[in-house]
């Protein structure tokens, strides 16, 4: 099994060339990480890089200068960075965070730092840091491997967090792809779903209990450049067994609520993406259009009826006058900001549906507002919409909604760039039926994703399920739960 020690790729790697004297200081001074007793993943090496004057960092990717005797701090004559590697974190395929350790001339430990969430850190607690002997002590955060000086960081970051980034948000991220990887590691819709797949049958919840030491072995030990070398190809390798062993109806598709969770509150409120979040929703689907006044507005139809009977049409009204209108149990029409905000503190995703060409702007400079980009999805059945978005933000997942069977989806999705294809056929009896293996088979050749319709009816999801989509709409996320990628 990859990932052991008897795992051919893995000795490679840590049988690689090394000058003797920088691995034994690297082995003298590797830190000791603490982890959760439940914790499913365990470093497999640390590649290390040695400092014996300032200099850049070669493994660190938002860059940072290593200083030996910074301003107001003890001076060091070493530094040792150590790029930390799992083959897996909770959220995405393989894992590299990073320890530094500042040795001074008489071989003390003087100073210690830790990256975080894309970020780094002094690892003093109290102003004291934790040493056995020459090696520095340091938490492991459960699943996500961030480090930090003591574990009531993680209990804070988890209290801030309305879903689990280890059990409901696992393989939330697909397949990890740092940017001296690009063109080297593919990644794409069926990757991320195979990732996701394969991580939430390894959701758990921490005990918080973090009795578990963590040493390396001074053979686990290797020259940053080596393991830098070795990761394309470990990444490629756990892809292609993903590839191998999981089904189509072993995918973990995301439960995309339907307007929300449209068959339990007003469709395209912000009660209704509350609720869509409430029974298991990984994504609210949601539609925007443009107010007269430039708003842009999360509403479905093209217009609003008052009480008095009075038709709203949206483009010709402005922002107060549609808020002004119950459109039910005193939900108002919500601005995508804050429909968006609800995503951003109940942890879901949102699948924008443009139905207003103006509004493209607006979606992509909102969805890098909230940091929501890289959780969300944007479709519509205008290609020169989805275009003109790709051409303001690259980075956005695309997807081409269509109506007849007889679209050739794949032509379509590549005219714009889009990511994903969405057969719009819940009119049908039996639509789950015109997935066909050949079409099926085609789309994934292509390298795309399938998003389906909204579907209620229990015999045509379990259908679904057998093919094997990447994500299914419904007005009641709930009936999206079961075996086949159920998250616990």
């Amino acid at each position: 099994m990859i990932g052991t020690n008897d795992d051919p790729l893995l000795s490679s790697l840590l049988s690689a060339a090394q000058d003797d004297g920088d691995h034994a200081l690297a082995a003298r001074y590797v830190p000791l990480i603490r982890f959760d007793a439940r914790e499913p993943f365990y470093p497999l090496a640390a590649g290390y890089t040695l400092f014996r004057e300032n200099g850049a960092s070669p493994s660190y990717t938002k860059g940072r200068e290593i200083e030996l005797a910074p301003e107001g701090e003890p001076p060091a004559s070493l530094a040792i960075e150590y790029a930390v590697w799992w083959d897996w974190d909770i959220g995405h395929l393989y894992e590299l965070e990073h320890l530094w350790v500042y040795v001074d001339r008489g071989g003390r430990v003087v100073r210690g730092e830790a990256s975080w969430h894309g970020d780094y850190h002094d690892m003093r607690h109290q102003g004291n840091l934790a040493l056995v002997d020459d090696r520095l002590v340091v938490y492991s955060e459960p699943g996500k491997h961030a480090f930090a000086p003591t574990p009531e960081w993680f209990r804070k970051r988890r209290e801030e967090r309305v879903r689990s980034e280890t059990s409901a948000l696992a393989g939330c991220g697909g397949v990890l792809v740092a940017r001296y990887f690009e063109g080297m590691i593919p990644k794409g819709p069926l990757q991320d779903l195979l990732v996701r797949s394969y991580l939430s049958e390894r959701a758990f919840e921490p005990s918080l209990d973090f009795s578990r030491t963590f040493e390396f072995s001074p053979d686990m030990l290797v020259p940053w450049p080596a393991l830098l070398e070795w990761i394309p190809t470990r990444v490629n390798a756990w892809l292609d067994r993903l590839r191998a062993e999981i089904p189509p109806s072993g995918y973990r598709f995301w439960r995309i609520g339907h307007r929300g969770a449209r068959a339990h509150a007003p469709d395209n409120t912000l009660s209704s993406f509350r609720k869509a979040a409430e029974l298991g929703a990984d994504l609210v689907e949601l539609d925007v259009q443009c107010t007269a006044d430039g708003h842009v507005v999360v509403l479905h139809d093209t217009h609003l009826v008052d009480p008095e009977g009075k038709i709203w049409p949206v483009q010709g009204s402005t922002l107060a006058e549609l808020q002004a209108i119950d459109v039910g149990g005193g939900e108002h029409v919500p601005t995508l900001g804050e429909a968006l905000e609800v995503c951003r503190a109940e942890n879901i995703g949102a699948y924008v549906e443009l139905k207003d060409g103006d509004a493209v702007f607006a979606v992509a400079a909102s969805l890098r507002e909230w940091k929501l980009g890289p959780y969300s999805i944007v479709g519509s059945f205008r290609p020169d919409w989805l275009a003109a978005l790709k051409a303001l933000d690259p980075t956005v997942r695309t997807s081409v909604l269509f109506s007849s069977p007889e679209v050739d989806a794949v032509k379509l999705a590549q005219s714009v760039g889009a990511s994903y294809v969405h057969p719009c056929w819940e009119r049908f009896p039996h639509p789950s039926s015109l997935l066909t293996a050949e079409w099926v088979g085609r789309v994934r050749e292509a390298g795309l994703g399938i998003i389906c319709w909204h579907e209620e009816r229990p015999e045509e999801i379990a259908a679904l399920r057998q093919v094997g989509v990447d994500g299914i709409c419904s007005d009641a996320p709930e009936l999206l739960l079961g075996a086949a990628g159920q998250v616990s």
